[in-house]
């Protein structure tokens, strides 16, 4: 923890971390109004889907993930800012099979305002993930903004042959999750003061907590898409995974991982408008087994901060990856399956 730890930066703006996204209602509208893109045959992943990075082909053997993410503060304390804004930005790249390469950070900041140490820390704390993460900081950008902001813009490589989208889920493929949700509730909860000092740790784990150990675990078995969960919360991102993959997909609520008390908070009325805007959209998307109450329709909906990755793999290897995956230390439970069902459409069970 920092020094400017007592900083309550999560006052300073309306919404925080992935939860201030232009919700997926606005945003798909306004990319229906961009012209087509020129089409070019390097480019394997671009516009036409909604994955989490974009990717252009150099080579027979090498091509470039890119990917861009930044957002308001998530948590009170600068360092701990700038470790969940890294870890959330970099996992887009571990999502598409890519290894990060550089980094450029992205920094709006009331510079005279707010004790510059306070961005110090933030730039610090990044930085440590940066590292950890074994990627290179290679410079960024700085604004003067009353609001502070803070992210990244990463590169990173992948084998072409190798690239993971979230289009190529196939019927009988189990879905393996790897970090619980909820944070989205939790981190609203934050800023009214609800969470004690433990509690606040506890999210933070998980938001700092690469998806590097989750990328590497699964490279080697038979997995046809991933995503990673973010702002558009679980079903939001497997919505997109149906969609993509022409595919339906079957989720068990009781299998879904979920973090302490956020049921709790829910009921409290400690939940995003990101979250809400989520459920919104689903509409006519997502059936519900009708024992399913309202407040776990939007804790699966929730809009989560540096989520983990939601895994497509082949029925053949998904045990054995859920194992190895356990035993790399990371939390991964096995919540569903992809169906040959209604393309784009899921259904959850009270199971």
């Amino acid at each position: 923890m920092s020094e400017t730890a007592k900083i309550k930066l999560t006052s300073l703006s309306s919404k925080g971390g992935c939860g201030c996204k232009i919700g997926p209602a606005d945003l798909a509208q306004v990319l229906r109004s961009l012209p087509p893109a020129e089409p070019n045959p390097d480019l394997l992943v671009g516009l036409d889907t909604s994955d989490d990075a974009g990717v252009f082909k150099l080579n027979d053997e090498l091509a470039l993930v890119q990917t861009v993410d930044f957002f308001t503060p998530i948590v009170d304390d600068p360092y701990d800012f700038g470790q969940v804004a890294a870890a959330n930005a970099i996992s887009d790249i571990y999502a598409m099979g890519g290894k990060p390469l550089t980094v450029l950070n992205i920094v709006a900041f009331p510079i005279h305002t707010l004790d510059k140490q306070v961005l110090a820390d933030i730039l610090r704390g990044a930085a440590d993930k940066v590292k950890e993460a074994g990627a290179t900081l290679v410079g960024g950008h700085s604004i003067d903004d009353k609001e502070p902001k803070f992210g990244l813009a990463v590169t990173g490589l992948v084998h072409p042959a190798k690239v993971r989208t979230n289009a190529g889920a196939q019927p009988g493929d189990k879905l393996i999750l790897t970090k619980p949700i909820g944070v989205g509730i939790l981190t609203t909860s934050i800023k009214k003061d609800q969470l004690s000092a433990e509690e606040v740790a506890q999210v933070t784990r998980v938001m700092t907590t690469l998806n590097k150990t989750a990328a590497e675990t699964m490279e080697p078995y038979g997995v046809h898409a991933c995503t990673d969960v973010t702002g558009f919360g679980l079903l939001g991102h497997a919505s997109e995974m149906a969609k993509g993959s022409r595919a339906g997909i079957r989720l068990s609520k009781s299998r879904v991982p979920v973090l302490p008390r956020v049921r709790e908070l829910a009921e409290a009325g400690f939940v995003p408008g990101g979250t809400k805007n989520n459920y919104a959209h689903l509409e006519g998307s997502v059936t519900f087994d009708e024992r399913i109450d309202q407040i776990d329709q939007w804790i699966l909906c929730d809009a989560v901060t540096s989520g983990g990755l939601l895994i497509s793999v082949e029925p053949a290897g998904a045990d054995e990856l859920l194992g190895k995956l356990r035993e790399a230390g990371v939390d991964a439970h096995m919540i569903g399956e992809v169906t040959a069902g209604q393309p784009g459409h899921i259904t959850v069970v009270n199971e």
